[in-house]
């Protein structure tokens, strides 16, 4: 058995690339970052809490955490939640890079695998009018970073650098393959 330790439904349709039964389960992890913490390794944490919160209740399951954070300058950017706070996020990030950094964990038990990844975003300069009309169409109000690059938000972009496209998305799933491939799951 296979379960996503997540409701994300963006996390969701990711994992459903991989053609592997699954099912998601809310995992009811608080995701406040401790003092002082470091945005990679809060979402490395979070990730790892996700998946043996699950795990827990279901011993013989294989179990997937996942938990991406956006930095900028160094602070964690939340999901926005609303207008306000998206406008202000888009507008601290215009012109500039921001780091994502996303991690996966597998749990059967004791047996745990992890893996990571940092993706930079490139901001072009945006000007108040392109926001707006970018929030109009897209709303990405539970997103990280206010946007969505699968979606209209790819047009707020200079470049993406990373080794895995899917993990600016919230699962990196060329890193989540290899870790079901080390666990005996047959991913194509």
């Amino acid at each position: 058995m296979l379960i996503l330790a997540s409701t994300s439904p963006y996390r969701r349709q990711l994992l459903e690339r991989l053609r592997l039964p699954f099912r998601c389960l809310a995992p009811g992890t608080d995701e406040r970052a401790l003092c002082g913490e470091r945005p990679a390794d809060l979402a490395g944490r979070l990730a790892a809490a996700k998946a043996a919160a699950i795990a827990l209740a279901h011993p013989q399951a294989w179990v997937i955490g996942s938990d991406q954070c956006a930095e900028l300058d160094g602070h964690v950017l939340g999901k926005p939640g609303n207008r306000p706070a998206a406008i202000a996020q888009l507008q601290a990030m215009s012109g500039r890079t921001v780091d994502f950094h996303t991690a996966v964990c597998l749990r059967r038990g004791d047996q745990v695998l992890a893996a990571a990844d940092l993706t930079r975003v490139r901001l072009r300069p945006l000007e108040p009018a392109a926001i707006e009309r970018y929030l109009d169409a897209e709303q990405p109000y539970d997103c990280a970073g206010s946007f969505k690059c699968e979606g209209l938000g790819i047009a707020l972009f200079e470049a993406i650098d990373s080794t895995d496209p899917t993990a600016l998305i919230g699962l990196p799933l060329i890193a989540l393959a290899g870790l079901l491939r080390a666990t005996g799951h047959a991913v194509p």
